[in-house]
């Protein structure tokens, strides 16, 4: 997607929060979410704007867009955003044109929109977010191979990366319905899980309940049973990105996942940030894929690209915070334990589209691609607590004294994301917010 007038860092907006500095949602952002105005309203599509919401189902209703086609009124008035997905990336950047000229300013400081859009603005503060899209089906993936090679590292010294890793997107199908917003308590799971030294398995809460920082990719248009995404068009595919933490349980985990892999280790929870995120808005923040190593295979034709070579990762920094229970009471700030890049995964967003629908597979409107835990080449960067303790063994330090191998009841997990670079205006991806609930009783 080319740059465009949407993107200059000299817009400003008549929404005063969306100017000031470090927001997530300035005007160059305007991503897309699902909020209810209270628990018994229905859901409706609204855009982000500084701290406020503009309200696309009000603006339908109030004849703002009128002139636009039909498809296009039907999809902003829908209770999802699965049907403004469907409609392809030349109908997202007609709309995301037209919410930018309404919420500009003009030289003067005004905009002769502002009176018809001011009244669709909701504070963000008053309303109740909820899952962006029905997603149908949610596939996580295994793209960064410093993840790979040091939980490789722990169970297979000798042979970290198994040898398909570095020729194919490893991927698993996960659990679309119990993918829930962010601030969702996450209750600790209870599974079979064999206790070291033991002859036999038990059933018992997890004791060893991790977070993983992850980025998700919501699918549009998709592609037809039988039919094949190619990589050059892959991204006219991908509506855009939200935050994700796929929730393990790496003692359940370590007990299920052979032959077939993960299981109910990870089917309890995933949570996802509100907000999503057009990949017309991270245009900026393009960067080269990261480079393989000489040794490394190409990836096969099909995975390959001159422009996903070229621009196919996004520098969007990512963090996990972490906020305990004993935290909270002291009234001490969440604390951050890690720092990463979604430009260090080894597979792109368009290969992981690509692969997923090289046999077929047909990928819908709402569809949900997980990157997998985004670790980087620092401890400092390692995406999740089975790593940045290693496997429990070098437990880490909270600034109050507190020490963590994995979660504790009442332990909240704060996932955060934005892009800046010179030349370009800041842009974020919002919060993901889970706190652990204790496990209900095993028996």
């Amino acid at each position: 997607m080319p740059l465009n007038d949407t993107h200059d860092p000299r817009l400003r907006s008549w929404v005063a929060s969306a100017n000031e500095p470090g927001a997530d949602f300035p005007i160059q952002n305007l991503p897309f979410g699902v909020f209810r105005r209270s628990t018994s309203s229905p859901s409706r599509i609204g855009v982000a704007i500084g701290t406020d919401i503009v309200d696309l189902q009000m603006a339908v209703e109030r004849g703002l867009f009128d002139d636009s086609p039909a498809l296009l009124r039907n999809a902003c008035r829908a209770s999802s955003l699965n049907e403004l997905m469907r409609l392809g990336s030349h109908a997202w950047a007609d709309l995301r044109s037209t919410l930018s000229g309404w919420l500009r300013t003009d030289q003067g400081g005004q905009n002769v929109h502002q009176r018809a859009t001011e009244p669709l603005l909701v504070p963000r503060s008053a309303v109740i977010m909820r899952l962006p899209a029905v997603v149908g089906d949610y596939t996580d993936f295994y793209a960064s191979v410093f993840h790979a090679t040091n939980v490789g590292s722990m169970f297979r010294p000798d042979e970290p990366l198994l040898p398909n890793y570095k020729h194919v997107p490893i991927g698993y199908h996960g659990r679309s319905s119990s993918l829930v917003s962010s601030g969702t308590p996450v209750r600790r799971p209870v599974g079979q899980v064999k206790p070291d030294g033991a002859s036999e398995p038990i059933v018992a809460a997890s004791g060893r309940l991790d977070y993983e920082l992850e980025v998700g990719a919501f699918i549009g248009p998709g592609n037809a049973l039988g039919e094949v995404i190619r990589i050059a068009e892959a991204e006219q595919h991908v509506f855009g990105v939200c935050l994700l933490n796929d929730w393990s349980a790496r003692d359940i985990q370590a007990w299920e996942y052979q032959p077939l892999g993960p299981f109910l280790a990870k089917s309890f929870a995933t949570s996802i940030s509100p907000w999503v995120v057009t990949m017309e808005a991270l245009e900026p923040f393009r960067s080269p894929a990261s480079p393989r190593p000489e040794a490394d295979p190409p990836p096969l034709s099909y995975l390959s690209s001159d422009r996903d070579r070229a621009r196919g990762a996004i520098d969007l920094r990512l963090e996990v915070a972490l906020s305990t229970s004993g935290m909270r009471a002291a009234n001490e700030p969440p604390h951050v334990v890690s720092r990463s890049n979604l430009r260090h995964l080894y597979w792109t967003i368009a290969q992981m589209v690509t692969h997923h629908a090289s046999n077929g597979c047909n990928l819908r409107p709402g569809d949900l691609l997980g990157t997998g835990t985004v670790s980087g080449p620092t401890r400092e960067s390692r995406g999740c607590l089975l790593e940045l303790t290693w496997r429990g063994s070098e437990p880490l330090v909270l600034p109050g004294g507190e020490t963590r191998r994995f979660l504790e009841d009442g332990d909240e997990v704060i996932l955060r994301g934005w892009c800046e670079r010179e030349g370009a205006t800041r842009i974020g991806l919002g919060e993901c917010r889970g706190t652990i609930t204790p496990a209900r009783n095993p028996g």
